[in-house]
């Protein structure tokens, strides 16, 4: 799957990949609501809200153990999902791509 560079990202439908059942991987659909195109800090580069009433009804939202879940966009892979609001479960967090590949290579 292609990667999308941090600018190519837009704020709208996107989904996520989760594994929640009987080991099939399944798209979710979501909206990123926000980008922040400059941050390289920490893994809070997208805030996500979960708009699937699919997974709304089984989990609530983002759960424990989500974090990884691959977010896509327009068939893209944007990053992937990090944190969960706790206020709020169907609000979160993910990271960049391209942030997830830097730090691979630094492992290398």
């Amino acid at each position: 799957m292609d990667v999308c560079l941090r600018e190519e990202i837009k704020t709208g439908n996107a989904q996520i990949i989760c594994e929640l059942e009987n080991g099939k991987k399944e798209y979710y659909n979501i909206e990123i609501q926000k980008i922040f195109v400059n941050n390289n800090v920490d893994n809070k580069s997208m805030l996500i809200k979960v708009t699937d009433e699919n997974l709304i009804n089984k989990t609530g939202g983002i759960i424990q153990g989500m974090s990884g879940a691959p977010i896509i966009q327009d068939g893209k892979f944007v990053g992937a999902v990090t944190h969960v609001l706790v206020n709020d479960p169907t609000l979160g967090y993910g990271v960049f791509a391209d942030i997830m590949l830097k730090q691979m290579k630094q492992v290398d």
